[in-house]
C-alpha cells in the first residue's frame, strides 16, 4: 500500500571564484573560491500550494548505461502523464488543452485581477491533474467570472464545448471522490472509472461474478479498466494496447522496452518483460506475475514503480490510479534503515494482535533509502514521501513486498519548510524543544515503521475475501491508519534503540506522539475549508486514530485538552497509557481487517474520522492566517537532457532544473499530449 503523502541536510558546493585587483595584476592565474549559490528549492506558491525543486545527488556516480535506464524509465513514466488526468476527470484534457492555449495565446491586459486569477486557476488545475483539489477532491474554484472566461475563449480563438464551461461555474460534478454511500459512491463522483448511470450495487454484483483460476490468489478485477454500460450491459474498456489509453500505452511500452534493453541484471529485465506484456494485453495473470517478479528482483541499485496501481481514487476501491516513480538506490541511508526488514519477524512476534492474526513467517520485506530521479501521474507534482508494494495481499504473504522512503523528496521538504507554524500549535517549551530534536528523525522513523513493519503485518482470516470487498469503501483508511498504529506502537519501544535508529526511544517517541496527536486533532484542518468533512483517506486515518485515543484516554487524563487565551492545545500526560491505546486500536483494526468486519470499520471512521469540530476548525484557520507558507507543497522534476554522437547514440547525460512550474507544465503538454481530450 502506497501514499503518505507530506524529512537530512543538503547543502550544494560548486566553484564561483573571484580575484581582487591587486592580486589579478600580480597574479593573473590565481583565482580564490567563494561560496557557491545555494540551491533554491521553492520555485512558487499559489493559493494553498508551494511548488518546490529537489535534486538528484549521486548522479554522476552512476554509470552511463545506468543513467540510460532511469531516463528510459523517467520517459515511460511521463508518456502515460495523460492517462491520470483522463481518469480524474472526463473532461480534464479538454479543459487542460483550452486553458493552456488561452494562457500563451492571450495578449490583452496581464496587470488585471482577473487574469491573474485565471493564472492561478490554471496553476492549480495542472498541480491537481485536473479540477478537483488533489486532496480535498472538492471542485477547484475559478475565482473569476465565466463571461471573462468567455471573453478569453474569444480572444484567443479557442474552443471549448458550453456543457463543459458550465461545469466550471455550476455544482455540476463537485466532488472527486464521494466516499458518503448516502449520495452515492459512484453517481456522487467525478472520477472517470465508471461509465453513466452505473450504481455501487451493480458494480459488485459485476465482479461477484468473476472467478481467479487460482482462489489463494485472486486477481486484482477492475484495476486496469473502466467499467461502462453498452447495450445495458456492463463491460469493461481495458487499459490496454490497442484499447482505452492505447495511445500513451504504445509510447510507456516504446520506453520499457529500451530500458529492458539496459537492465542491470536477469532479474529486474524478467520483471520489465512482464510489465510490457501486462500493458500489451491487459492480462490481470501478467500483472501478478509482474509483481512477483518485481518484488524478487531485490538487486541492482535502479527501481522504478509503473502502472495503474493505488485505488483511494476509485469510491468503490477497484481501479487503479496511474503512476510513476524512478528510483535510485541511497546506499548509505538504505544500510541504516534497512534493520528493520531484518528485524521485520520479531516486531510481528511481538505486536498486541491477537495471535491469530499475526504471521508466522513474515516473507521478503525489503527496505530502502532512495533517490527520486522522476515522477509521474499520481505521484506528481504532489508526491509521497514513503512507497510500500505490491498491494494484492497473497503476493505479500508468500513473496514479500518492496517498502522505500523517498530520501530526497524528504529532504526538500525539510530544506523548504519553516517552524513558525509548529511554534504557533506546541503546547508549551518542552514539547517545542522535543519537535525540534527529535521531530525529524521521528518522522523518518515512524514512515518507516508504517511501510515496512505496518504494511507487512497481519494476516487475513482464511476464506477472507480482499478488503476492498469486505471493507469497501473504508478499505483504504482503515489500512493507511493501521499501518500508522504499527509506527505508533513501536516507536516507543527500546528494541529501536537496541537496532541504534535512536539515542534515546522514549523522546523520539513522545515527539512522534505529540506531532501526531496535534496534527490528527487541529494543524491538518488547515487544509479543510471551513464547513467541510474530511475525506481523503490519510486525513481521516489521522483523525480517527487521534479522536479514538483521546476520547478513551480521558478517563485517565491520557490527552489533555487545554484552552489558553482562545487557543486550543492538547498535551499529552501519560506516554505509556498512550501506547497502550495505540495498542488497543491496533489490535481491533487488524480483527476488522482479519475478519472482514464493515460495520465496525464503518462506524470507526464514520464516527472518529469524518466530522469536524467547527468551532476548533475555524480557530485553527484563524491561527493559521499569520503564516505565509502553504500547507500543501508538490514538485516540478529535474529534467534528464540526453547528449548524443553522430550515429544518435547516447554518450551523456544531464541533469537541469525546469526554470518555472509553468515552463515545466507546458513542456510536459506538449511533449507527452499523447491522448486525444475524449477517450
Amino acid at each position: 500500500m502506497m501514499n503518505i503523502k507530506t524529512f537530512l541536510s543538503l547543502s550544494l558546493a560548486a566553484g564561483m571564484f573571484f580575484s581582487c585587483a591587486d592580486e589579478k595584476k600580480q597574479h593573473a592565474e590565481k583565482k580564490e573560491p567563494v561560496a557557491e549559490k545555494k540551491f533554491e528549492y521553492v520555485v512558487d506558491q499559489f493559493a494553498d500550494l508551494k511548488i518546490l525543486r529537489y535534486q538528484i545527488p549521486g548522479w554522476e556516480n552512476l554509470t552511463l548505461k545506468e543513467q540510460k535506464l532511469v531516463y528510459y524509465l523517467v520517459e515511460a513514466g511521463l508518456s502515460g502523464r495523460d492517462i491520470m488526468w483522463d481518469q480524474n476527470y472526463r473532461y480534464n484534457l479538454a479543459i487542460r488543452k483550452a486553458l493552456e492555449n488561452v494562457y500563451t495565446s492571450y495578449t490583452g491586459n496581464k496587470d488585471s485581477k482577473e487574469w491573474n486569477a485565471f493564472k492561478t486557476y490554471l496553476k492549480r488545475v495542472w498541480f491537481s491533474n485536473g479540477i478537483h483539489h488533489h486532496y480535498s477532491n472538492d471542485k477547484i474554484k475559478s475565482g473569476f467570472s465565466r463571461e471573462y472566461l468567455d471573453s478569453l475563449l474569444t480572444e484567443t480563438g479557442t474552443e471549448l464545448d458550453s456543457a463543459i464551461v458550465d461545469v466550471l461555474f455550476s455544482d455540476k460534478d463537485a466532488k472527486k471522490v464521494n466516499l458518503d454511500a448516502s449520495k452515492g459512491l459512484i453517481k456522487g463522483s467525478a472520477v472517470n472509472f465508471y461509465g453513466e448511470g452505473i450504481t455501487a450495487d451493480e458494480v459488485d454484483a459485476f465482479y461477484a461474478k468473476m472467478e481467479s483460476p487460482d482462489p489463494k490468489k485472486p486477481l486484482s478485477f477492475g484495476l486496469n479498466s473502466k467499467l461502462v454500460k453498452q447495450d445495458g450491459k456492463l463491460v469493461e474498456k481495458v487499459w490496454k494496447s490497442g484499447g482505452m489509453y492505447g495511445a500513451a500505452i504504445d509510447k510507456i511500452i516504446y520506453w520499457l522496452e529500451k530500458a529492458k534493453g539496459v537492465a542491470e541484471n536477469e532479474k529486474q529485465a524478467r520483471a520489465l518483460g512482464f510489465l510490457i506484456e501486462y500493458y500489451k494485453t491487459g492480462d490481470l495473470q501478467s500483472w501478478d506475475d509482474y509483481n512477483v517478479a518485481w518484488t524478487e528482483a531485490t538487486e541492482g541499485n535502479i527501481d522504478y514503480i509503473n502502472s495503474f496501481i493505488e485505488v483511494y481514487n476509485d469510491p468503490k476501491g477497484y481501479r487503479g490510479s496511474y503512476e510513476a516513480i524512478v528510483q535510485i538506490k541511497d546506499f548509505e541511508m538504505s544500510k541504516k534503515m534497512e534493520v528493520l526488514a531484518h528485524n521485520a519477524q520479531w516486531f510481528e512476534d511481538h505486536s498486541p494482535l491477537m495471535p491469530e492474526h499475526k504471521k508466522e513467517n513474515v516473507v521478503g520485506v525489503s527496505y530502502k533509502t532512495v533517490v527520486v530521479a522522476g515522477e509521474a501521474g499520481d505521484a506528481s507534482p504532489s508526491t509521497p514521501i514513503g512507497v510500500n508494494l505490491p498491494n494484492a495481499n497473497w503476493i505479500r504473504a508468500a513473496h514479500g513486498s518492496k517498502s522505500v522512503s523517498l530520501g530526497n523528496i524528504i529532504e526538500a521538504y525539510n530544506n523548504a519548510g519553516s517552524s513558525d507554524r509548529l511554534k504557533e500549535f506546541v503546547n508549551d517549551e518542552e514539547e517545542l524543544e522535543l519537535a525540534e530534536k527529535y521531530g525529524k528523525l521521528g518522522g523518518k522513523i515512524h514512515t518507516a515503521l508504517h511501510e515496512v513493519i505496518g504494511h507487512a503485518s497481519g494476516k487475513l482470516n482464511p476464506g477472507v475475501g480482499e478488503t476492498k470487498e469486505t471493507l469497501k469503501n473504508y478499505a483504504s483508511t482503515l489500512e493507511e491508519g493501521r499501518a500508522d498504529l504499527v509506527g505508533l506502537y513501536y516507536i516507543m519501544d527500546p528494541k529501536l534503540q537496541e537496532l541504534r535508529l535512536t539515542d534515546d526511544y522514549r523522546k523520539l517517541a513522545m515527539a512522534e506522539y505529540d506531532g501526531y496527536i496535534r496534527n490528527g486533532l487541529l494543524t491538518q484542518l488547515v487544509r479543510l475549508e471551513l464547513g467541510s468533512n474530511v475525506e481523503e483517506a490519510h486525513m481521516r486515518n489521522r483523525q480517527w486514530v487521534s479522536a479514538w485515543v483521546f476520547e478513551k484516554g480521558k478517563k485517565d487524563n491520557v490527552i489533555e485538552k487545554i484552552n489558553r487565551d482562545g487557543k486550543t492545545y492538547y498535551n499529552i500526560n501519560d506516554y505509556d497509557k498512550l501506547r497502550t491505546l495505540f495498542g488497543e486500536l491496533l489490535r481491533e483494526t487488524q480483527r476488522m481487517k482479519s475478519e472482514g468486519d464493515y460495520e465496525a470499520a464503518k462506524a470507526l471512521v464514520e464516527n472518529y474520522g469524518v466530522k469536524v469540530d467547527q468551532e476548533i476548525h475555524k480557530e485553527v484557520l484563524d491561527r493559521n492566517k499569520a503564516f505565509k507558507s502553504a500547507p500543501y507543497s508538490g514538485f516540478v522534476n529535474p529534467v534528464l537532457v540526453p547528449e548524443t554522437d553522430e550515429a544518435g547514440e547516447i554518450t551523456a547525460i544531464k541533469v537541469t532544473q525546469p526554470g518555472s512550474f509553468e515552463e515545466q507544465m507546458l513542456y510536459y503538454s506538449e511533449k507527452y499530449g499523447f491522448l486525444p481530450v475524449k477517450n
